[in-house]
């Protein structure tokens, strides 16, 4: 089972809008060196959205050789087609992807049981390991207890990402889960509260900017040191918080930009955070202690 902080890794980019291949090379040694757990490779906030389906197989397998099996790789490959996450997920595989992760169907809004056959047909068509992800602030559809504790006894989907904040109801599925199947929070502020019922990581943005601090939190927090964990998560919570400010990624790629760890790249129609955000971010960064 893949434990700790998990950062979902931005895709850097140049100002035209190219992926820079050097900068993301650059800001995966920054995570094996700050002692990040693991690699999300192009989830949402790696915009797997605009990136075509070359480019974003080129990225896994980009992060795949640069980590050269240190910490393992999970591969964003969902989709809301099917067919396209199948492929997606076989090329994540061929890459050396140790898992993949994949995200409720967005945008045509399907039933639980059309996300329970959606899910089944992928796993059924790829062996890896995959990881479901339900975020429905962003999908418009929300994948109910039930149908995840269905879609665990299947035997490669070993995993939920759960982006809903929602802390009682992880609790519910930890509980409910077998004993092998990872609950992991796709939500910072709230991420330390799930490990410490039993979740098995956080898939974080804020760990694109914090990794050591990240990576600290989450050890505690498994280690099941409440105390220290809520303290730990209050000094982080203004990065938490404002990194949220626009649309994910917008304001963690910009904040990185300031930091010099990546140009200002962003995709349309994502845009680059708007002016009167700066300052509040940056004091975001200071207050947390980064």
């Amino acid at each position: 089972m893949i434990t700790g902080s998990l950062v979902a890794l931005v895709t850097p980019m140049k100002t035209d809008g190219s992926v820079d291949w050097d900068a993301l090379n650059k800001i995966v040694d920054l995570h094996l060196e700050k002692g990040t757990d693991s690699i999300v490779a192009v989830g949402t906030t790696g915009e797997s959205a605009t990136l075509d389906p070359t480019e974003h197989c080129q990225v896994i397998r980009a992060v795949v050789e640069r980590v050269a099996g240190r910490i393992p790789v999970i591969a964003g490959t969902g989709a809301n087609s099917t067919a396209e996450a199948i492929h997606l997920t076989a090329e994540a595989k061929q890459a050396g992807a140790d898992a993949c992760l994949l995200v409720v169907p967005y945008y045509n809004k399907p039933t639980q049981e059309g996300m329970y056959q959606h899910f089944r047909t992928i796993a059924e068509a790829v062996d890896v390991p995959q990881i479901l992800y339900n975020v429905p602030g962003r999908t418009a559809c929300d994948m109910d207890n039930h149908t995840v504790l269905r879609l665990a006894e299947i035997d490669n989907i070993v995993g939920i990402k759960d982006a809903t904040g929602d802390v009682v109801r992880g609790k519910a599925l930890i509980a409910a889960a077998p004993e092998d199947f990872a609950v992991y929070s796709g939500d910072d502020p709230t991420a330390y509260q799930l490990m410490l019922a039993g979740g098995a990581g956080n898939i974080s943005v804020t760990a694109n900017v914090a990794p050591a601090e990240m990576a600290q939190l989450c050890a505690i927090a498994r280690n099941g040191e409440s105390e220290a964990a809520e303290l730990m998560n209050n000094r982080l919570m203004p990065l938490h918080e404002k990194l949220f400010m626009e649309s994910n990624p917008i304001p963690v790629k910009w904040l990185m930009a300031d930091m010099q760890l990546i140009d200002y790249g962003i995709r349309l129609p994502l845009t680059v955070l708007a002016e009167q955000y700066h300052d509040e971010v940056r004091a975001a960064l200071k207050a947390s202690g980064v």
